[in-house]
């Protein structure tokens, strides 16, 4: 289960804060890195200095420019966050996401994504939109700022622990197969289909988005829909933009053959 389980630092500025993240995550079992956009050089003395042995995770990392190709085959990605949003997003607890880990990661197929921002400002609102869920760590509200690596080692212990809970149980019953669930890229090119059709029927003007979008993402992401659920979705909405583009005429003697009684 460790094993899929991936943390994705954003613009991370220090690099002994990679080496730290990287000590943190082989101590609890997890070697899959991705570092998106850094602001500073990935791999260097301090960073061998912080990860104390770890370093072979740094070196393995996937560097990359944006959180789309870094979460890209993740079914499930969760935005550490510590602050309010104006859009309430669904946000859970690092024991609850733990509990959450062995039914997300039953299929073979599934990847989880653990995702952290900047230390000096973390993820954006953008960002965050593109995330399952949020995780807050309960800390101290009158000191509640975290190093980054520590925010790492926090949740990469609750998914630990997880997985040592999943091997004690594996001499119960098979749960049932899971069908796949979509992934982070198959779920951005429905987000964009949708916006598009949106906008050819009228519903949605980019002018005045008023969160529509952002609302209809935050209610998909909570819905976790299937991979054969969401080409159900893309197939109305192909299916809709045909039907928008014929002509008038067509579709409606379409409208009075439907209207008419079988012989």
């Amino acid at each position: 289960m460790l094993d899929r389980i991936r943390i994705v630092l954003i613009g991370t500025s220090h690099p002994g804060n990679i080496g730290g993240t990287a000590r943190a995550m082989h101590n609890m079992g997890l070697a899959d890195l991705a570092l998106v956009a850094p602001r500073c050089e990935p791999l260097t003395s301090d960073t061998i200095s912080r990860a104390s042995g770890a370093d072979h995770i740094v070196h393995s990392a996937r560097r990359v420019e944006t959180l789309e190709q870094a979460v890209a085959d993740c079914t499930l990605v969760v935005g550490a966050s510590a602050r309010s949003r104006t859009l309430p997003w669904p946000m859970i607890t690092p024991r609850t996401l733990g509990s959450r880990l062995p039914d997300e990661l039953s299929g073979v197929e599934s990847r989880v994504a653990l995702v952290f921002g900047r230390e000096d400002s973390g993820l954006s609102n953008t960002e965050l939109q593109r995330c399952h869920a949020h995780v807050h760590i309960p800390t101290n509200p009158d000191f509640s700022s975290l190093n980054l690596a520590a925010a790492v080692q926090v949740l990469a212990y609750e998914c630990r622990l997880a997985s040592l809970a999943q091997h004690e149980e594996e001499g119960g019953a098979e749960a049932e197969p899971q069908q796949p669930l979509a992934s982070h890229e198959e779920l951005e090119h429905y987000f964009a289909h949708l916006e598009r059709t949106l906008i050819t029927i009228g519903f949605h003007d980019p002018a005045l988005p008023r969160q529509l979008m952002a609302r209809l993402r935050r209610f998909t992401l909570k819905a976790r829909p299937e991979r054969m659920e969401l080409n159900i979705l893309r197939g109305i909405l192909t299916t809709t933009e045909k039907q928008v583009a014929r002509p008038q005429g067509e579709q409606r003697q379409d409208a009075d053959d439907s209207n008419t009684p079988a012989p």
